[in-house]
């Protein structure tokens, strides 16, 4: 909070200075960003207020900006701010976005649990990713991060795993991806992972609540400026701090850029761009931005080092070379159909009576999009056969239990089954998320699944939630319980189901597609 208070205090300054007393009517001015940006948004929105204009933020992972980017609808919002501009180079094929500028950097580190860290002998020492790779293999490290097909920083830690399992050639070829060597030492390294998330500030927020529960998560990769705001918290708790481990091998480096998106409604609000760009790269914001952990290159300003926890934004770091945007792609649809970590998915499907109509509808186009490799497989979000995956149809009784793996054939089978059942009865989705929580514990070699609830209803359940979260807290591991919402949803039991299980609630009313796409990321 104090952090808060003193980068608003500093925006105001250089708004002031760049604006004079200016509050006439401004634009309304619309920003869609990575999640790592919300520590910077109050320093946006005392720009705004200086020039009487309507802001408004929207955060989506980067890779999903990058989608919408390159989709025949684009982007609503007037700008983008992705983590990095490698994602705007990638699919920005019709070159919607302009004057894309950085504003700071921030590589993507892993930070490790310090007396983790201490007993894995990495304090004061230069940690290479083969380091990492045998923690992992002696399941002495395991670590949260987000998806590679979602998230910056997700993609940043693969991207910079390939590279040190090829080398760190200087130009990664398409053929490199192919080396089975390769793939096994990333395959490896992503065994690794305990959670997943669409959302690198999503996930440091599971890293402190989960903290603050007793549940202490052994790593995190993330943005070193998102590993600072996430000690900070830890350290205001009274908790053991996230340890920075800098792979000597290289790092990816986000640049933040943000980038003007033209709707035609006219040159005042591309004015009004620039000025919030020239505004965040003066000097007194670029300090208070800094102070926030960011870098900001040849700018002469730092945030102020805790060697407590080996951070020091002004430490040279070896950085990877980005592939072309073709080799990404490729590594993209390689760590989602081979490499990440295979998930274990139940899908409680709601088919009560108040889901009669347009909810039903919705219900059965969703899974005839889930379960369509052809459709998935262009988003990103594609299932393969090492996946596991259950679907309960429920109404105030589990129906049935159907069983997959992401193989296609059986895929087709989910949805040829699924078309059968129709909307009537009651509704107990707690009902569902048991027979799934039990189907799950009986899962041999559990460990090596992610696994997940999704509960898709329009929330209109009866209530036997403590009755299920007295089972769910005696289940190891346990099992996040996501939410998605159809037709006239009430959200209220599926938040506070989300909530007591780490987890959260996906808006599926207007955009189905984006809802499931997110919750995979996820999972």
């Amino acid at each position: 909070m104090m952090i808060r208070t003193f980068l608003t205090s500093l925006a105001l300054t250089a708004a002031l200075a760049l604006t004079g007393c200016n509050s006439g009517a401004g634009p309304k001015f619309s920003i869609v960003s990575g999640s790592e940006n919300t520590v910077i948004q109050p320093i946006v929105e005392e720009f705004c207020k200086q020039k009487g204009a309507t802001c408004s933020f929207t955060y989506e992972g980067t890779l999903d900006i990058g989608l919408a980017l390159q989709s025949d609808k684009g982007i609503e919002q007037d700008a983008v701010w992705p983590a990095s501009s490698v994602w705007v180079d990638m699919f920005d094929t019709k070159r919607r976005v302009k004057s894309l500028t950085s504003i700071a950097q921030m590589p993507v580190i892993l930070g490790v649990r310090k007396s983790k860290a201490e007993a894995l002998g990495w304090v004061g020492k230069p940690v290479y990713m083969k380091d990492i790779l045998a923690a992992v293999k002696s399941g002495s490290l395991r670590f949260l991060m987000t998806s590679a097909t979602q998230s910056n920083s997700g993609a940043s830690a693969y991207l910079a795993m390939l590279s040190s399992a090829l080398g760190n050639k200087p130009v990664v070829e398409p053929g490199d991806l192919d080396k089975p060597d390769v793939q096994g030492t990333v395959k490896a390294l992503l065994a690794g992972v305990e959670r997943s998330s669409g959302s690198s500030g999503w996930l440091a927020d599971l890293y402190t609540d989960s903290a603050s529960k007793g549940t202490l998560y052994d790593a995190m990769w993330n943005y070193e400026a998102v590993l600072k705001e996430t000690n900070d918290k830890l350290i205001g708790m009274g908790k053991e701090p996230l340890y920075a481990i800098y792979p000597a091998d290289g790092v990816a480096i986000a640049d933040s850029p943000i980038g003007f998106v033209d709707h035609g409604r006219g040159p005042e609000v591309e004015t009004f761009f620039n000025e919030l760009v020239a505004y965040l790269r003066s000097a007194p914001v670029q300090k208070g931005i800094a102070d926030t952990g960011r870098r900001i290159p040849l700018g002469g300003v730092a945030a102020k080092a805790d060697l407590n926890w080996n951070f020091d934004p002004t430490q040279l770091v070896t950085a990877i070379r980005m592939p072309e945007p073709a080799v990404i792609r490729q590594a993209l649809d390689l760590y989602q159909s081979a490499l990440r970590k295979p998930s274990l998915t139940a899908l409680c499907l709601d088919f009560s009576g108040s889901m009669e109509g347009k909810g039903e509808t919705q219900l059965q186009a969703a899974m005839q999009f889930l379960f369509n490799p052809d459709e998935t497989g262009r988003v990103l979000a594609q299932w393969t056969p090492a996946d596991r995956i259950m679907v309960v149809p429920f109404d105030s009784r589990v129906r049935t239990t159907l069983l997959a793996t992401g193989d296609p054939a059986q895929q087709k089978s989910l949805v040829d089954k699924v078309s059968l059942q129709h909307a009537g009865g009651g509704t107990d989705m707690y009902a569902c998320a048991s027979r799934a929580l039990g189907r799950m514990k009986d899962t041999p070699n559990l460990p090596s699944y992610l696994p997940a609830i999704v509960i898709m209803t329009d929330g209109k359940s009866e209530d036997a939630s403590r009755e299920f979260l007295d089972e769910w807290r005696a289940t190891n591991p346990h099992v996040p319980v996501f939410g998605i919402t159809f037709g006239d949803a009430d959200k209220t039991q599926l938040d506070a189901l989300a909530k007591a299980t780490s987890a959260r609630v996906f808006d599926g009313r207007d955009d189905l597609v984006s809802a499931f796409r997110a919750v995979r990321g996820y999972n």
